[in-house]
């Protein structure tokens, strides 16, 4: 498929931009690091004991460093919230770059594993050199005691640890292990705390003091032999290599922690469930009211019930918000997993129960200056469900729009299609309320090809936003579809539920 390179700057290209400024940074500070270490003059003597194995820990150290200072500021979520929402943040395309915050987050954490795994690897390879390599001339500058000792040393010890520890964070991290067994992934993953101490220990000694020389003697150091040219003039001096890795991760953890301590003040007010609904095909509904509590439509909320578990927390959308007549706010959620089923087994005998939610973890407020002159001319509204039934939580809603807009003489501004896959004893919505819903089910599956040739014909030298809420089957399909060049002179703006 031919893409158009309009709609993938569009979809794409700020991804992709952070994407290689994040890759170049980690490329330029490897590569400055390993070059200091290999050539630097305050490291000549540590060079010449231990030689790539100190250039490639020490070049691995700064990329750690690198990505363990930011890989926490995408998890400050009510942090994103506040800037997303700020009048200097008016781009659409700066806000649908913080929406993929939790992507930046998993590349981060992708780089610290195999760069975790390069470092202790090349500081095993120097604790064999520090044994091989014995410097009788300098012995403050060996680590063994001997020559032909291989020592173990705190940081070994800490950086096999450090390793271990990651392999336990990344394994948790997986999908299958976060959907059977959230708990699991819960507590490796605060097992960051651990890593972060590990990560600031101490390393081998190094020249710390480069010996220096003026012009004059640096022009007759050039004539001289390479060995000759490079070795210190002065007595070298050797004191032990200061950590630097506080200096990188002490502001991100400060902040994180903030964080952390202020979604937990926020959250310790319980929420009040007023009303549970049932409604076919295992959806819930639930109203809830909390003290001080505003939302906006698009908003998430963060579900937690310390009676099913006290670490598992659900985001959720909310369909119905406060408003000035009404301060219940609601949610639709499908019992589908062990989480939603022990829930409903709690809420459907007692319907007072209270539980504790974090609101606002991401609150979408729009700054009005940067949508003046904004206006939706027409929404394609495409729902797709197995069973007949799973439409009529949401039909009452759909009908009373369709019957507002035609008495405001808008029937074209809703374009309304509803699909049914599963044609197993297919029946259609009989009832005389839901008559402009049965005239547009249709059964099977969407074109979806053929819609966007409709819209791109409609809409030429515009721009289209789809916003995508399902499966990854269907998500991938329309990301694809708009980012194609079959559509000239429209721009699909490709958009996903994103709870990051």
């Amino acid at each position: 498929m031919v893409v158009s390179v309009r709609s993938w700057v569009a979809n794409e290209g700020g991804k992709h931009l952070v994407l290689v400024l994040w890759l170049g940074a980690n490329t330029w500070l490897f590569l400055r690091t390993f070059l200091l270490y290999s050539t630097g003059q305050q490291y000549y003597y540590l060079y010449k004991m231990l030689g790539l194995g100190l250039c490639i820990s020490r070049a691995s150290a700064a990329v750690l460093n690198l990505n363990c200072s930011v890989v926490l500021l995408p998890m400050c979520r009510s942090l994103l919230t506040y800037v997303r929402g700020t009048h200097t943040v008016s781009s659409r395309k700066t806000r649908r770059l913080l929406d993929k915050s939790k992507t930046f987050h998993v590349a981060c954490g992708v780089a610290i594993c195999i760069f975790s795994v390069v470092h202790v690897s090349a500081h095993l390879v120097n604790v064999v050199n520090f044994s091989v390599s014995y410097s009788d001339d300098f012995p403050a500058l060996n680590v063994a005691r001997y020559r032909g000792e291989v020592r173990h040393t705190l940081p070994g010890v800490t950086g096999v640890l450090l390793v271990l520890i990651l392999f336990l964070m990344f394994t948790a991290s997986s999908y299958c292990i976060r959907v059977s067994n959230y708990e699991i992934f819960w507590y490796t993953h605060n097992l960051f705390i651990v890593f972060y101490i590990i990560l600031m220990a101490a390393h081998p000694p190094g020249c710390l003091r480069a010996n220096q020389s003026s012009p004059e003697q640096q022009g007759e150091e050039l004539e001289q032999s390479e060995d000759e040219e490079r070795r210190c003039r002065e007595e070298a001096h050797f004191q032990p290599h200061c950590p630097q890795t506080w200096l990188w991760v002490s502001g991100p953890l400060c902040l994180y922690c903030a964080e952390r301590f202020y979604r937990y003040i926020r959250s310790s007010d319980p929420v009040t469930i007023v009303t549970v609904i049932r409604h076919p095909c295992n959806v819930i509904e639930l109203r809830m009211l909390k003290r001080d509590f505003k939302a906006r439509p698009g908003q998430y909320i963060v579900l937690n019930c310390p009676g099913v578990s006290s670490f598992e927390n659900h985001p959720f959308t909310l369909t119905t918000c406060p408003t000035e007549n009404k301060e219940t706010f609601g949610i639709h959620l499908r019992v589908v997993g062990d989480w939603t089923e022990r829930f409903t087994e709690l809420l459907l005998p007692e319907q007072g129960i209270a539980s504790e939610i974090l609101p606002m973890v991401q609150q979408r407020r729009y700054p009005n200056n940067g949508w003046v002159g904004f206006r939706l001319r027409r929404l394609y509204f495409v729902w797709v469900c197995r069973e007949l039934k799973s439409f009529y939580w949401f039909a009452e809603l759909l009908c009373a729009l369709h019957h507002k807009l035609w008495q405001e003489n808008r029937p074209d501004y809703l374009n309304l299609r509803l699909y049914v896959s599963q044609t197993d004893k297919l029946q259609s919505m009989s009832e005389e309320k839901y008559r402009p819903l049965s005239s547009r089910l249709l059964v099977g599956r969407p074109r979806w090809k053929l819609l966007f040739d409709e819209i791109g014909k409609t809409n030429k030298h515009n721009r289209v936003g789809v916003f995508c809420c399902g499966p990854k089957s269907i998500s991938r399909t329309l990301h694809r579809l708009c980012n194609s060049a079959r559509y000239s002179g429209t721009t699909f703006e490709f958009n996903k539920e994103s709870f990051s």
